[in-house]
């Protein structure tokens, strides 16, 4: 499966347009890393636990895109973008999504 943020890609043609797909999470904040994040608010420095949670929220909400395409015959996702928005107190949506085409 092609993912790509781009429209077209170059040297391929769209044979077919299958529309929208998309994935999302949502996901809550870990007391644990709570913790961790309010020693670095004082001190400083990257919140680790906060990159890592965000990095298999998107992982997670892409592989959810993909799964989509694939059942409706996509070879490949164009024009791929990103959303995030808070929920609720502690809680935060990844949410993707693209164009499913068929490429030559």
């Amino acid at each position: 499966m092609l993912l790509t943020n781009l429209e077209v890609v170059p040297g391929r043609r769209v044979k077919s347009h299958l529309g929208l797909v998309q994935g999302s999470t949502v996901r809550a904040k870990h007391v644990g890393r709570d913790i961790a994040a309010s020693f670095k608010n004082v001190f400083g420095g990257e919140l680790v636990g906060y990159t890592e949670l965000l990095n298999d929220s998107r992982d997670e909400a892409i592989e959810r895109m993909k799964q989509q395409a694939v059942s409706i015959g996509a070879n490949a996702i164009l024009n791929i973008r990103f959303s995030t928005s808070s929920l609720a107190a502690g809680a935060a949506e990844i949410f993707v999504y693209g164009s499913a085409v068929v490429l030559e």
